[in-house]
């Protein structure tokens, strides 16, 4: 069955980095865009990155440009997430997924998710 399983979060001080992974199975990811969006209680669902199946074409949220990085190792089955220079803002529930088939973008529809790794960008 379709799986994905995020690792990686942790607790960081303002100004730090942490590097996501997102590892997939049950599935061919190189026929799929990925994408990793955060979740705080209370709040809207935001995407911050998003890669197209053959790793080519990427694109961030406003709140993340030229901080975080999405790339992807189709041999590995795995997306990750490089975040650097963290804020207090940042601090979320990161999850991965698995965008619908044929589709890409920002505010593409996912079919598939992951349990999520937590974020906690705290001094």
């Amino acid at each position: 069955q379709v799986q994905l399983v995020e690792s990686g979060g942790g607790l960081v001080q303002p100004g730090g980095s942490l590097r996501l992974s997102c590892t997939a199975s049950g599935f061919t990811i190189e026929d799929f865009a990925i994408t990793w969006f955060r979740q705080v209680p209370g709040k809207a669902r935001e995407t911050v990155a998003v890669i197209s199946l053959d790793g080519i074409k990427m694109d961030y949220g406003d709140s993340v440009k030229g901080r975080f990085t999405i790339s992807r190792d189709n041999a590995k089955n795995m997306v990750n997430l490089q975040m650097n220079n963290l804020r207090p803002e940042d601090t979320a529930l990161y999850h991965c997924a698995r965008q619908k088939y044929g589709t890409y973008g920002l505010a593409a529809p996912y079919e598939f998710r992951g349990q999520g790794t937590q974020v906690t960008v705290s001094s």
